[in-house]
Protein backbone atom coordinates (compact mmCIF):
# COMPACT_ATOMS: atom_id res chain seq x y z
CA UNK A 1 0.00 0.00 0.00
CA UNK A 2 2.63 2.73 0.49
CA UNK A 3 3.61 2.00 -3.18
CA UNK A 4 -0.22 2.32 -4.16
CA UNK A 5 -0.11 5.45 -1.95
CA UNK A 6 2.91 7.35 -3.15
CA UNK A 7 1.98 6.60 -7.19
CA UNK A 8 -1.14 8.22 -6.33
CA UNK A 9 0.76 11.20 -5.10
CA UNK A 10 2.33 11.09 -8.44
CA UNK A 11 0.00 10.77 -10.32
CA UNK A 12 -1.73 14.47 -8.78
CA UNK A 13 1.68 15.86 -9.79
CA UNK A 14 2.22 14.96 -12.74
CA UNK A 15 -0.41 13.73 -15.35
CA UNK A 16 -3.59 14.21 -13.32
CA UNK A 17 -4.48 17.73 -14.50
CA UNK A 18 -3.83 16.90 -18.01
CA UNK A 19 -6.65 13.60 -17.59
CA UNK A 20 -8.94 16.12 -15.45
CA UNK A 21 -9.13 17.98 -18.74
CA UNK A 22 -9.54 15.15 -20.48
CA UNK A 23 -12.50 14.22 -18.52
CA UNK A 24 -14.11 17.81 -18.23
CA UNK A 25 -13.94 17.43 -22.38
CA UNK A 26 -16.20 14.02 -22.47
CA UNK A 27 -17.91 14.89 -19.06
CA UNK A 28 -21.20 12.49 -19.02
CA UNK A 29 -21.09 11.60 -22.72
CA UNK A 30 -17.85 9.39 -23.72
CA UNK A 31 -17.99 7.79 -26.95
CA UNK A 32 -15.93 4.53 -26.57
CA UNK A 33 -15.45 2.74 -29.73
CA UNK A 34 -13.95 -0.21 -28.49
CA UNK A 35 -13.74 -3.13 -25.86
CA UNK A 36 -10.71 -5.22 -25.19
CA UNK A 37 -10.89 -8.39 -23.23
CA UNK A 38 -7.09 -9.24 -21.62
CA UNK A 39 -6.42 -11.27 -18.94
CA UNK A 40 -5.59 -9.63 -15.60
CA UNK A 41 -2.12 -10.84 -15.82
CA UNK A 42 0.07 -7.94 -14.14
CA UNK A 43 2.33 -7.31 -17.12
CA UNK A 44 -0.86 -6.17 -19.24
CA UNK A 45 -1.04 -2.80 -19.59
CA UNK A 46 -3.60 -2.26 -22.24
CA UNK A 47 -4.79 1.70 -22.25
CA UNK A 48 -0.93 2.08 -22.41
CA UNK A 49 -0.03 0.06 -25.41
CA UNK A 50 -2.61 0.96 -27.55
CA UNK A 51 -2.36 5.18 -26.10
CA UNK A 52 -5.89 4.91 -25.30
CA UNK A 53 -7.40 8.03 -24.05
CA UNK A 54 -9.83 9.10 -21.34
CA UNK A 55 -13.13 7.89 -22.98
CA UNK A 56 -11.52 5.77 -25.93
CA UNK A 57 -12.05 2.04 -24.69
CA UNK A 58 -14.07 -0.61 -22.62
CA UNK A 59 -11.34 -2.73 -20.83
CA UNK A 60 -12.54 -6.14 -19.58
CA UNK A 61 -10.29 -8.10 -17.43
CA UNK A 62 -10.10 -11.70 -15.95
CA UNK A 63 -8.32 -14.79 -15.32
CA UNK A 64 -7.40 -16.48 -17.95
CA UNK A 65 -8.62 -13.80 -20.55
CA UNK A 66 -12.31 -15.84 -20.85
CA UNK A 67 -15.16 -15.01 -22.23
CA UNK A 68 -18.43 -17.26 -20.80
CA UNK A 69 -19.98 -19.28 -24.48
CA UNK A 70 -23.25 -18.48 -24.36
CA UNK A 71 -25.31 -21.29 -27.09
CA UNK A 72 -28.25 -21.05 -25.46
CA UNK A 73 -28.98 -16.91 -25.42
CA UNK A 74 -31.98 -15.55 -25.31
CA UNK A 75 -35.44 -14.87 -23.81
CA UNK A 76 -36.81 -18.52 -23.37
CA UNK A 77 -33.73 -19.90 -22.23
CA UNK A 78 -31.21 -19.38 -19.00
CA UNK A 79 -28.95 -16.33 -19.66
CA UNK A 80 -25.64 -16.22 -18.81
CA UNK A 81 -25.11 -14.20 -15.53
CA UNK A 82 -21.43 -13.07 -15.97
CA UNK A 83 -19.43 -10.29 -16.07
CA UNK A 84 -18.45 -10.58 -19.68
CA UNK A 85 -21.74 -10.92 -21.23
CA UNK A 86 -22.76 -7.92 -19.75
CA UNK A 87 -19.78 -5.93 -20.58
CA UNK A 88 -20.35 -7.29 -24.08
CA UNK A 89 -23.61 -6.03 -24.41
CA UNK A 90 -23.08 -2.82 -22.38
CA UNK A 91 -20.21 -1.88 -25.35
CA UNK A 92 -22.31 -3.08 -28.18
CA UNK A 93 -26.01 -2.92 -27.52
CA UNK A 94 -26.24 -0.42 -24.97
CA UNK A 95 -23.22 2.31 -24.83
CA UNK A 96 -23.65 3.47 -21.81
CA UNK A 97 -20.67 5.00 -19.53
CA UNK A 98 -21.57 3.24 -16.68
CA UNK A 99 -23.79 1.63 -14.68
CA UNK A 100 -25.91 2.77 -11.73
CA UNK A 101 -28.37 0.65 -9.37
CA UNK A 102 -30.32 -1.47 -10.46
CA UNK A 103 -32.22 -1.77 -13.62
CA UNK A 104 -35.48 -0.33 -13.16
CA UNK A 105 -36.95 -2.21 -16.46
CA UNK A 106 -35.92 -5.48 -16.45
CA UNK A 107 -35.57 -7.52 -19.39
CA UNK A 108 -35.18 -10.98 -18.64
CA UNK A 109 -32.53 -11.56 -21.61
CA UNK A 110 -30.45 -9.30 -20.79
CA UNK A 111 -27.10 -10.48 -19.29
CA UNK A 112 -26.28 -6.83 -17.90
CA UNK A 113 -29.95 -6.19 -16.34
CA UNK A 114 -29.45 -9.94 -14.38
CA UNK A 115 -25.73 -9.33 -13.64
CA UNK A 116 -26.65 -5.86 -11.95
CA UNK A 117 -29.88 -7.00 -10.64
CA UNK A 118 -27.87 -10.12 -9.02
CA UNK A 119 -25.16 -8.41 -7.92
CA UNK A 120 -26.11 -4.73 -7.17
CA UNK A 121 -28.92 -5.79 -4.73
CA UNK A 122 -27.17 -4.84 -1.85
CA UNK A 123 -25.52 -2.00 -2.87
CA UNK A 124 -28.72 -0.26 -3.56
CA UNK A 125 -30.55 -1.62 -0.53
CA UNK A 126 -27.78 0.09 1.27
CA UNK A 127 -28.04 3.12 -0.47
CA UNK A 128 -31.62 3.51 0.41
CA UNK A 129 -30.95 3.14 3.73
CA UNK A 130 -28.04 5.96 3.38
CA UNK A 131 -30.98 8.15 1.78
CA UNK A 132 -33.34 7.78 4.38
CA UNK A 133 -31.66 7.96 7.41
CA UNK A 134 -29.00 10.23 6.77
CA UNK A 135 -25.23 10.52 7.37
CA UNK A 136 -25.30 7.63 10.59
CA UNK A 137 -22.75 4.95 10.56
CA UNK A 138 -23.61 1.57 8.47
CA UNK A 139 -22.70 -1.56 9.51
CA UNK A 140 -20.49 -3.96 6.94
CA UNK A 141 -20.61 -7.55 8.55
CA UNK A 142 -18.30 -10.45 7.36
CA UNK A 143 -20.07 -13.21 8.80
CA UNK A 144 -16.82 -15.35 7.36
CA UNK A 145 -14.00 -13.55 8.71
CA UNK A 146 -15.17 -11.44 11.56
CA UNK A 147 -11.57 -9.47 11.74
CA UNK A 148 -13.05 -7.97 8.59
CA UNK A 149 -15.76 -6.27 9.73
CA UNK A 150 -16.32 -2.51 9.65
CA UNK A 151 -18.56 0.38 10.02
CA UNK A 152 -18.65 3.60 7.93
CA UNK A 153 -20.46 7.01 6.99
CA UNK A 154 -21.06 8.11 3.28
CA UNK A 155 -20.78 11.29 2.83
CA UNK A 156 -20.79 12.92 6.10
CA UNK A 157 -21.15 16.26 4.65
CA UNK A 158 -23.76 15.05 2.29
CA UNK A 159 -22.20 16.66 -0.57
CA UNK A 160 -21.63 13.69 -3.20
CA UNK A 161 -25.31 13.46 -5.38
CA UNK A 162 -26.50 9.58 -5.46
CA UNK A 163 -24.75 8.18 -7.64
CA UNK A 164 -21.53 9.08 -6.23
CA UNK A 165 -23.15 8.10 -3.12
CA UNK A 166 -23.84 4.69 -4.53
CA UNK A 167 -20.20 4.31 -5.82
CA UNK A 168 -18.71 4.51 -2.87
CA UNK A 169 -21.14 2.11 -1.21
CA UNK A 170 -20.92 -0.13 -3.86
CA UNK A 171 -16.90 -0.65 -3.16
CA UNK A 172 -17.51 -1.23 0.16
CA UNK A 173 -19.79 -3.92 -0.50
CA UNK A 174 -17.22 -5.11 -2.61
CA UNK A 175 -15.08 -5.91 0.33
CA UNK A 176 -17.87 -7.67 1.80
CA UNK A 177 -18.11 -9.86 -0.68
CA UNK A 178 -14.12 -10.16 -0.74
CA UNK A 179 -14.88 -11.55 2.49
CA UNK A 180 -17.16 -13.82 2.41
CA UNK A 181 -15.50 -16.61 0.18
CA UNK A 182 -14.25 -19.27 2.68
CA UNK A 183 -11.12 -20.12 0.50
CA UNK A 184 -9.61 -16.17 1.76
CA UNK A 185 -10.42 -16.98 5.18
CA UNK A 186 -7.67 -18.49 6.95
CA UNK A 187 -5.27 -15.36 4.71
CA UNK A 188 -7.82 -12.57 5.92
CA UNK A 189 -7.86 -14.14 9.84
CA UNK A 190 -4.34 -14.41 9.75
CA UNK A 191 -3.27 -11.00 8.49
CA UNK A 192 -1.66 -12.90 5.66
CA UNK A 193 -3.74 -10.64 2.68
CA UNK A 194 -5.25 -7.42 3.47
CA UNK A 195 -8.14 -5.59 1.33
CA UNK A 196 -8.67 -1.83 0.90
CA UNK A 197 -11.19 0.05 -0.49
CA UNK A 198 -10.20 3.10 -3.08
CA UNK A 199 -12.72 5.23 -4.81
CA UNK A 200 -11.65 7.57 -7.65
CA UNK A 201 -13.69 11.13 -8.82
CA UNK A 202 -13.55 10.92 -12.07
CA UNK A 203 -14.60 14.34 -12.82
CA UNK A 204 -11.79 16.24 -10.15
CA UNK A 205 -8.95 13.46 -10.91
CA UNK A 206 -9.38 12.50 -7.01
CA UNK A 207 -8.31 9.49 -5.27
CA UNK A 208 -9.54 8.37 -1.70
CA UNK A 209 -8.76 5.21 0.76
CA UNK A 210 -11.47 4.14 2.88
CA UNK A 211 -10.04 4.57 6.35
CA UNK A 212 -11.18 2.30 9.52
CA UNK A 213 -10.00 4.42 11.71
CA UNK A 214 -12.14 7.62 10.29
CA UNK A 215 -15.14 4.95 9.45
CA UNK A 216 -15.00 6.91 5.83
CA UNK A 217 -13.36 7.76 2.63
CA UNK A 218 -10.74 10.11 2.56
CA UNK A 219 -8.61 11.82 -0.32
CA UNK A 220 -4.99 10.93 -1.39
CA UNK A 221 -3.41 13.88 -1.05
CA UNK A 222 -0.13 15.66 0.48
CA UNK A 223 -1.93 16.61 3.54
CA UNK A 224 -3.32 13.13 4.22
CA UNK A 225 -1.12 10.78 2.89
CA UNK A 226 1.31 10.79 5.90
CA UNK A 227 -2.02 9.93 8.54
CA UNK A 228 -3.13 7.26 5.74
CA UNK A 229 0.27 5.17 5.46
CA UNK A 230 0.65 5.83 9.78
CA UNK A 231 -2.96 3.94 9.68
CA UNK A 232 -1.70 1.38 7.55
CA UNK A 233 1.29 0.68 9.37
CA UNK A 234 -0.36 0.47 12.55
CA UNK A 235 -3.00 -1.56 11.59
CA UNK A 236 -1.13 -3.92 9.33
CA UNK A 237 2.53 -3.95 10.75
CA UNK A 238 4.54 -6.51 8.30
CA UNK A 239 6.18 -5.58 5.33
CA UNK A 240 3.95 -5.87 2.73
CA UNK A 241 6.75 -7.66 0.38
CA UNK A 242 6.21 -10.73 3.42
CA UNK A 243 2.69 -9.94 4.00
CA UNK A 244 0.80 -11.02 1.08
CA UNK A 245 -1.29 -9.85 -1.71
CA UNK A 246 -3.37 -6.65 -1.51
CA UNK A 247 -6.76 -7.45 -3.03
CA UNK A 248 -8.73 -4.25 -4.32
CA UNK A 249 -12.00 -3.23 -5.09
CA UNK A 250 -12.18 0.25 -7.04
CA UNK A 251 -14.94 2.19 -8.55
CA UNK A 252 -15.35 5.49 -10.41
Amino acid sequence: MNKILRGVIKFRQTIREDLVKQFEDIKNNPKPTAVMFTCMDSRMLPTRFTQSQVGDMFVVRNAGNMIPDAPNYGAFSEVSVNTEPAALELAVKRGASGICGCPKNFDVASPMDHWVRRNGFNSVKRLNERLHRGPSLMKYDSEVSPSQSFEAMIDPMDKLPVEDKLSQINVLQQLINICSHEFLKEYLESGRLHIHGMWFDIYKGEDYLFSKDKKRFVVIDENTVTDLLAELNSRYPLPEDKDGAVAFAQSN
